[in-house]
């Protein structure tokens, strides 16, 4: 069984086509539209790679990284962030907060699947 995903967007249509996505691929993903939901799904279920949406109602993707590099639930956990800007500064901010990757919306399917596969098998 390949790994265990958390995809965290407030576009739910996004969110759950990417979602279909990883599952036709076997992976076991969990969805969460705010960081909040995101720390809650932690409860029961440790991801072993997230894909934060930046633009994130409240506190933004960068601020829930953080979070989650914090929290021993997740810290081990390999982030990417999903951004739909690619300029120096917002590359600068993903690598503050701890990001693994840092991906520029629309990602192709292609790109994703075999980064994923790279980072958890």
């Amino acid at each position: 069984m390949p790994g265990r995903i958390l995809i965290v967007d407030d576009n739910s249509d996004a969110a759950e086509t990417l979602a279909d996505l990883l599952r036709m691929m076997d992976y076991e993903v969990r969805v969460a539209g705010d960081g909040n939901a995101a720390m809650a799904v932690l409860d029961d279920y440790q991801p072993q790679l997230a894909l934060l949406d930046i633009g994130l109602p409240g506190e933004d993707g960068y601020a829930l990284a953080s979070r989650m590099r914090a929290d021993p639930r997740a810290a081990d956990a390999k982030l990417i962030a999903l951004s739909g800007y690619g300029q120096d500064k917002e590359r600068s901010q993903a690598t503050g907060a701890r990001f693994d990757h840092h991906l520029i919306k629309p990602v192709g399917a292609d790109q994703l699947l075999d980064l994923v596969q790279q980072m958890i098998g």
